[in-house]
Formats: structure tokens, C-alpha cells, sequence
């Protein structure tokens, strides 16, 4: 257990910050060792507008979870999100040489980047390249081409790329609190980690990740992800019309949406009221949960209507039987899982991070989906050949590699 790799995952969100360390024990599960949770600052929409405020959020995070684990952060797996983020699925093909061995691993790679050759625009790069699935000789359907024979080899490719300039940005903030990024991870891809189930990824799902400044989307069919797409609306669209609606504080308005909220305001009862203290009035005021409820859905309607319209463009609508995993803050709202699927016409569920064992307790809603599909991201990299971690007694994070992660820290 000493000798295993420590995994570390930073979700830096529009309304939080979360920074989690963690291991696997014997029986394959996430322990976690350290929670820094942190109110997220000169963050909008998922994109870093205020970077001395940005560094902060994440630096008071990053401290909290070193303190809890009694260990120190080198390099960690980072969210990232934001209108910015395209995606596009290309194909490479390539000639198999007679090696008499198969298709071997060097060959997938330059599908992959045969697959990366398209128009870039200028001031966007790479994010994600991820195959979808492979073509030997004609034949389809093909998961893993890894020792088969044939010579001709073609990938599906589902590649994602990010504006470079709040990539850069987002660095300098995480590189301020003393922390290398070893890797970017699109937000709905760590969720789509945790909260669908393997067979909801087979049939066909859209998982929609709905944080506080933007709602993320993936869908998977036949076990990989097809599209990808991230919206900037979220959970703080809803406090602002709350906001407006009651003409109240934002602070006071978030607080009302978490503790007196409510997506469908059908389902919430008549009598219900609770008292707020509107801007211009000397005594607080009873506001219903119905109205309240009735500002809510408006939004949440809009967000899935905009969802909506995104599956159809992609023209998978009609691949989806598995329907709607909903994850994310938002997601917590009572009723919303209704509307989704009345929106949508398709089943829905609301799904959290499972299985995790250690200091989880602040861990167990949807909001923390990105934040431990981060650790499996880490654990993906750190176990998988050749980037192995290196044994020695020290914990410090190494996340498997080896000497080039040292060479990026020399000046």
C-alpha cells in the first residue's frame, strides 16, 4: 500500500473549488485521504476572469486536502469547462506494416494521429482525442484492434479542443498554488465516469452535468462517447432570476434555492411559505414555495430545452434509450428529474459518486461527480503501462511519470 500511486483531482468549478486525494485499497475502491472544499472565485461560466482571485480559491483548496491527508500536492488531474470547448469526430487511416505480429500499439497511435490532422483554428488546441471505434480491413464494430491482423486500419476519433487562452490561464492559477497540471479533464467526461452505468453507456445516454455556471454534456452509445458539448448556462442562472424575481440579495437567493427550491411547481404544496427580506422593505415578506418553484421551472425548462436542441442537432435523438443521467449541484433540486423527462421524452435518474470509502462524508451528492471522476482519470494514468509509478517510501505525488514529471519542474 505504501508503494501505491496517490491520485489527486482538482475540480475547479463555477461555484466551487474541489480538491480530493486519494488511493485505492485492496478491493479496488476509492479511499480518500484529503477533502478541500473552497467557495470558487474569479470563475464565470466555467472560465477563469479574475486570476489573483482564481489562485486563491484553488490555493485555500489545495491546502485544506494537503492538511487533512498529511500529504503534499506535486501534480494533479484538473476540470476544465467553458463555452470555449468544441468537439469533432474525425477518421485516420493508416497501412499495416508486416510485422507478422498484428496491429501493435504504434499503429493505433498514428490512426490517432492521422485522426488529429484537420484544421485546428488558430489559438485552439487539443484536448481530448478519444477513439470511438476501429476499422480493420472493412470490417467494423471493432473495439480493441490491439494483435489482430489485417492492413488496413481506420479509428473513429472524438477529439476535443479547448481555446488556448483560457487553457493558459487556467494553468497559471493552478501552477500559482504550487500545483503542476498533469492532465486537463473535460467536466462531463469525469462525470460520465461516475454516474452512468456501464450498461446505460452501451444502450445509449446523454449524461448532463449541471454545475453552477455551465451544464455539461456527453453522449455515449455502444460504450464511447459520440459528442460532447458544453452549455453556459447552470444553477447560478436560476439564483439570478431568484434574485430578480423576490429582488433580493445573491448571497440570500442562493440560500432560498437550496433550502426552499423546487424545479416543478406542481408538485410543490399551496400552504408552504417561508419569509425574506426583499431589497426597499422594512419587514420581511412571505413568499410561497409555488412561487418561488414557478421562477425555477421557467429556467430549468429552458436549460433541458436547450439540451434538447443539442441531441437533436447531433442527430443521435433517436440512439437514447438509456435517456437522461442527470449529475451536478443542480440536479439536487426536488422535481427535476420530472421536468427533464417531460422536456426530453426520455426516462431520467439522478446519479452520485458510489463506493468511495475515508473522508467522504461532504463527498455523497452530485455535485461531487466531477471531483471523484477526476480520481479515476488520475488512477486510468498512474495504473496503466508505462506509466507506471516509481516505488520509493516517500508519498509525494508522482502520478506515474517518473522522471519527465521532475524535468517539467526545473526552471
Amino acid at each position: 500500500m505504501d508503494d501505491s500511486p496517490l491520485l489527486v483531482g482538482i475540480d475547479v468549478g463555477t461555484t466551487k473549488v474541489c480538491a480530493l486525494i486519494a488511493d485505492v485499497d485492496d478491493a479496488g475502491q476509492f479511499r480518500i485521504l484529503g477533502v478541500g472544499l473552497e467557495p470558487s472565485q474569479g470563475m464565470r461560466k466555467g472560465v477563469v476572469v479574475d486570476v489573483e482571485q482564481a489562485s486563491r480559491s484553488i490555493a485555500a483548496a489545495v491546502d485544506k486536502a494537503q492538511r487533512s491527508a498529511g500529504f503534499e500536492i506535486g501534480a494533479a488531474f484538473v476540470s476544465l469547462a467553458g463555452a470555449h470547448v468544441a468537439s469533432v469526430n474525425s477518421r485516420g487511416v493508416v497501412g499495416i506494416g508486416g510485422s507478422g505480429h498484428g496491429i501493435e500499439q504504434d499503429d493505433i497511435d498514428r490512426a490517432l494521429d492521422a485522426a488529429q490532422a484537420i484544421a485546428i483554428p488558430h489559438g485552439r488546441e487539443v484536448l481530448h482525442v478519444i477513439p470511438r471505434g476501429f476499422i480493420v480491413d472493412g470490417q467494423e464494430g471493432i473495439r480493441q484492434p490491439l494483435g489482430m491482423h489485417g492492413f488496413r486500419l481506420e479509428v473513429e476519433a472524438h477529439i476535443i479542443t479547448a481555446a488556448t487562452a483560457s487553457v493558459q490561464n487556467l494553468t497559471k492559477c493552478v501552477e500559482a498554488a504550487g500545483v503542476q497540471v498533469e492532465a486537463y479533464v473535460l467536466n462531463p467526461l469525469a462525470s460520465a465516469v461516475v454516474a452512468p452505468a456501464a450498461t446505460e453507456k452501451e444502450m445509449g445516454v446523454v449524461v448532463v452535468d449541471i454545475g453552477g455556471g455551465t451544464t455539461d454534456l456527453a453522449i455515449y452509445i455502444d460504450g464511447n462517447v459520440w459528442h460532447t458539448t458544453v452549455l453556459a448556462v447552470g444553477g447560478n442562472h436560476l439564483t439570478s432570476d431568484i434574485a430578480h424575481g423576490l429582488r433580493l440579495p445573491a448571497d440570500l437567493a442562493e440560500k432560498i434555492k437550496i433550502e426552499h427550491g423546487a424545479a416543478l411547481a406542481a408538485e410543490v404544496p399551496l400552504h408552504e411559505v417561508f419569509a425574506v427580506q426583499p431589497f426597499g422593505e422594512d419587514n420581511p415578506l412571505q413568499v410561497t414555495r409555488a412561487d418561488l418553484a414557478t421562477i425555477i421551472e421557467a429556467r430549468v425548462e429552458e436549460i433541458f430545452g436547450l439540451i434538447l436542441q443539442e441531441v437533436k442537432r447531433t442527430g443521435y435523438d433517436g440512439l437514447l434509450p438509456a435517456g437522461l443521467v442527470l449529475t451536478g449541484g443542480a440536479s439536487q433540486l426536488p422535481g427535476i428529474r420530472k421536468v427533464a423527462s417531460g422536456v426530453l421524452n426520455l426516462p431520467c435518474r439522478v446519479a452520485a459518486p458510489q463506493n468511495l470509502h475515508g473522508l467522504v462524508d461532504k463527498l455523497t451528492g452530485p455535485a461531487f461527480s466531477t471531483s471523484v471522476g477526476l480520481l479515476h482519470w488520475a488512477q486510468r494514468e498512474s495504473f496503466a503501462p508505462p506509466a507506471r509509478k516509481s516505488k520509493k517510501k516517500s508519498r509525494t505525488i508522482d502520478l506515474g511519470r517518473g522522471m519527465e514529471f521532475f524535468k517539467r519542474l526545473l526552471p
